[in-house]
Parts: structure tokens; C-alpha cells; sequence
């Protein structure tokens, strides 16, 4: 039986409220839990003091216990300096969007337009050939093939 420290979601449609429970993880997100042991309001602001309760003397004894976090509830206690901050590598956050990538694509292309045109026109030069040799490959399998009948 593992244990985590994990979020349980309550409040209403569209107003999140969570309880910060220790759960067996074989159990239900909302269902049966061992011990609560804070809460979490995300809709208050972060510098409100009652967005996030938690019992810290009973989580430490929790992960004393070989108990595990979810991401959610680790950054929550990184925050409050009762786990070590962990580093995280998230390279497709700083990518930007499609719909970014698109309006910054357009815009360059409206503005030097001159200086790609040049590069235009070799590129299709370029794919005729690419093409030829594979229509020349074809006919020197069908001949062959018809030799045998």
C-alpha cells in the first residue's frame, strides 16, 4: 500500500476547492482518504493568506512515514521551504504557440519580401529533378516484369 499526499477536488462546477489529504493512491481523486490535512482555495489570490492551509507538523510526519507527492502538493511545500526546491526542465514552455509562430512568420515575410524571392525560385529548380528520378525508376521495374510472361 503506497501512500500520497494529493489534492481531492470539492466545491462546485467551475469553483474549484481542494482538500490536501493522505490517500491510499489505489483509491479514488475524491474518494475514501486516511487524514486531511489542509486545503487549497485556487481562486483566491496568491497573497491571501487562506488560499493554502495545510497542517505541516502532520505532512512531515506523513513523508516521514515513506509517504509521496504529487507535483502539485511538492510545489506547494517547495514553496513554504519544506522540501528542497527540485529543478525542472520544461523546454516546450518557451516555444512560443502556433498562432504566435504564425503571426510572427507573416510579419517578416510582408516586410522583406525582396530578399526571399531569390530563394524561391531555386528551390522549385530544385524538386523537378527529384522528381524525374523516381518517374525513370518505374519503367525499369515494369519492363522486367514483362519479359517473363
Amino acid at each position: 500500500m503506497s501512500i500520497k499526499i494529493r489534492l481531492a477536488r470539492a466545491g462546485s462546477k467551475k469553483r474549484p476547492f481542494y482538500r490536501v489529504v493522505a490517500a491510499d493512491s489505489r483509491m479514488p481523486r475524491d474518494g475514501r482518504f486516511i487524514e486531511k490535512l489542509g486545503t487549497y482555495n485556487p481562486l483566491l489570490n496568491k497573497e491571501d493568506n487562506n488560499r493554502v492551509n495545510l497542517d505541516l507538523d502532520r505532512i512531515k510526519d506523513w513523508l516521514s512515514k515513506g509517504a509521496q507527492t504529487t507535483d502539485r502538493i511538492s510545489r506547494l511545500l517547495e514553496n513554504l521551504d519544506v522540501l528542497p526546491k527540485k529543478i525542472r526542465n520544461n523546454p516546450i514552455k518557451a516555444k512560443p504557440k502556433k498562432e504566435a509562430e504564425e503571426t510572427s512568420a507573416e510579419e517578416p515575410k510582408a516586410e522583406e519580401t525582396p530578399a526571399e524571392e531569390p530563394k524561391a525560385k531555386e528551390a522549385p529548380a530544385d524538386e523537378p529533378k527529384a522528381e524525374e528520378a523516381p518517374a525513370k525508376e518505374p519503367k525499369a521495374e515494369e519492363a522486367p516484369a514483362k519479359e517473363p510472361k
